[in-house]
C-alpha cells in the first residue's frame, strides 16, 4: 500500500457527517490527479501505481536475464523468492534476509523478535515515524510492543536524546530517511553517534530503511556499510525500486530464521509470489544503479524550484531541505492546499507538463505542503525547464 493510500484508509469512515463530502471531493481530485499524471508528456517522476496493468506487466520483460524461468515456480518462499532473499542479503552485507509481503509485517516481526531476545517490549522511535503515523497502532494492538517517542521534532533524533531518554527500551528504531520531515537524513557522524548511544544503553538498533536504497549519495558510503551499523534492516521493493510490492528483513541468520516462523504466524507465508519477486529483482538490477543520478538531479531541480519561487515574488516559500538528502523533498507555499492543488492540476491538463504530481496537504495556517520526487523522467528537465514551469504554476496559483 502506498503512503498516500494509507492516509486515505485512515481517514474518517464514510457516513460520519461532514467528513463524507470531503472524502468524495478528495476521491474526485485523486482520480483527476492520476489521469493528469498518466496523460502528462513531462513529469518529474512516474510512480508505478499510476501505470496500467499492461505497463506494469511489461516490467517483467527480459525477466529471463534475471532468473532462470525454466526453473520450477516458487512455493511458500523457495525458488525465486529465496534467490531474491540471497541477493538482498548480499547487497546489505547481512547473513540472511527474509521476504515479506509488506513492510508493516516485516517490521512488526523484527521488533517482536528483538523484544523476545532483549526481554524488553519497549521500542524507541521518532514520533513522525511510519509506525506512529500510518499503521493504526499495530505495534501495540497486534505485537504487544510499546512504542515510546524520542522526539516529535521535524528532524532526526539525536544521540543526546537517546542517551537522556527517561526509561529503558530494548530496541531503537531509526527511519532512514525520515519521510514526514522532508526525507531527512542525519550526517554519517550523527548516525554513528546515535547508534553508539543506543549500544551504551544495551539496546539493539533496527533501521526502518524502506528508502535506504537512495541514502548512499548523502552518506557517501555503500549500502553494506550503512546497513552494517544496525542489528537488522527493513527495505522496500516498491517505493524506490518500482516493484509490484514486497519487503525484506535482513540481519543475523538466527534472527531471520525466527522471523520466518513469525511470518508464517502473521499470514505472510504466501503460496506463490514469483511476479512480485521477479519485479523486485528487476528493480535491484535496473533501478538501483540509477538512484544516485536521481539524487544528483533532485538537487538541480530543488535549486531551480527555489529560484523560480523567489523570482515569482511569493512572500514565503520553502524548498525543504534546501539541498535534498535523497531524490525526494518537500515544497511549502503560502496558500491554501486546495488552491495549490488546482493550480498544479490545471497546469498539467493545459500544458502537458506536471511539475507537482503529489497531493497538497495543510502544513499549517495558510500553508500548503507537497512532496516532489525526481525519477528517470525528471532527468529530462533542465534547470530552465523547472524555472519556466514554476512561473506557469504561480501564474495559475495567483490568477
Amino acid at each position: 500500500m502506498s503512503d498516500t493510500a494509507e492516509r486515505n484508509e485512515q481517514a474518517e469512515p464514510a457516513g460520519h457527517g461532514p467528513a463524507e463530502p470531503d472524502r468524495q471531493r478528495d476521491e474526485l481530485r485523486r482520480k483527476r490527479r492520476v489521469t493528469a499524471l498518466r496523460d502528462a508528456r513531462r513529469v518529474l517522476a512516474r510512480p508505478g501505481f499510476t501505470a496500467t496493468l499492461r505497463e506494469r506487466i511489461a516490467l517483467l520483460d527480459g525477466a529471463d536475464e534475471l532468473y532462470d524461468l525454466d526453473e520450477p515456480s516458487d512455493m511458500y518462499g523457495n525458488g525465486v523468492v529465496a534467490a531474491l532473499e540471497e541477493r538482498t542479503a548480499a547487497l546489505l552485507g547481512t547473513e540472511a534476509a527474509a521476504f515479506f509481503p509488506t513492510g508493516t509485517m516485516a517490521q512488526q516481526v523484527a521488533l517482536r523478535c528483538w523484544a523476545g531476545r532483549t526481554g524488553n517490549p519497549v521500542v524507541a522511535l521518532h514520533g513522525l515515524g511510519h509506525p506512529e503515523r500510518h499503521e493504526r497502532n499495530a505495534f501495540s494492538r497486534v505485537s504487544g510492543l510499546r512504542p515510546v517517542r524520542l522526539t516529535d521534532a521535524p528532524r532526526p533524533p539525536t544521540a543526546d536524546e537517546v542517551r537522556g531518554f527517561e526509561e529503558p527500551f530494548g530496541t531503537l528504531m531509526l527511519e532512514l530517511p525520515l519521510r514526514e520531515a522532508g526525507y531527512l537524513l542525519p550526517t554519517w557522524e550523527e548516525l554513528t553517534d546515535v547508534v553508539e548511544a543506543a549500544r551504551e544503553r544495551d539496546a539493539v538498533v533496527h533501521f526502518d530503511g524502506a528508502r535506504l536504497w537512495e541514502c548512499t549519495a548523502h552518506f557517501g558510503r555503500p549500502l553494506a556499510e550503512i546497513a552494517g551499523l544496525a542489528d537488522s534492516v527493513y527495505v522496500s521493493f516498491y517505493k524506490s525500486l518500482k516493484g509490484y510490492g514486497g519487503a525484506a528483513l535482513a540481519g543475523p541468520r538466527t534472527l531471520v530464521e525466527e522471523a520466518k516462523a513469525w511470518r508464517h504466524r502473521y499470514g505472510g507465508q504466501v503460496f506463490q509470489q514469483f511476479p512480485t519477486a521477479l519485479s523486485a529483482l528487476a528493480g535491484l538490477e535496473r533501478e538501483l544503479p540509477r538512484l544516485p543520478s536521481y539524487v544528483a538531479h533532485a538537487r538541480v531541480v530543488a535549486a531551480a524550484l527555489r529560484e523560480g519561487l523567489a523570482s515569482a515574488g511569493l512572500p514565503w516559500a520553502r524548498v525543504h531541505p534546501g539541498v535534498p538528502h535523497t531524490h525526494e523533498f518537500q515544497v511549502w507555499l503560502p496558500c491554501a492546499p486546495d488552491a495549490a492543488e488546482e493550480a498544479a492540476l490545471r497546469q498539467a491538463e493545459e500544458t502537458g507538463a506536471m511539475l507537482f504530481s503529489h497531493p497538497w496537504d495543510e502544513g499549517g495556517p495558510g500553508l500548503a505542503l507537497t512532496e516532489v520526487s525526481v525519477g528517470e523522467a525528471g532527468l529530462e528537465w533542465t534547470a530552465d525547464d523547472v524555472r519556466a514551469a514554476v512561473a506557469g504554476f504561480v501564474a495559475r496559483l495567483t490568477a
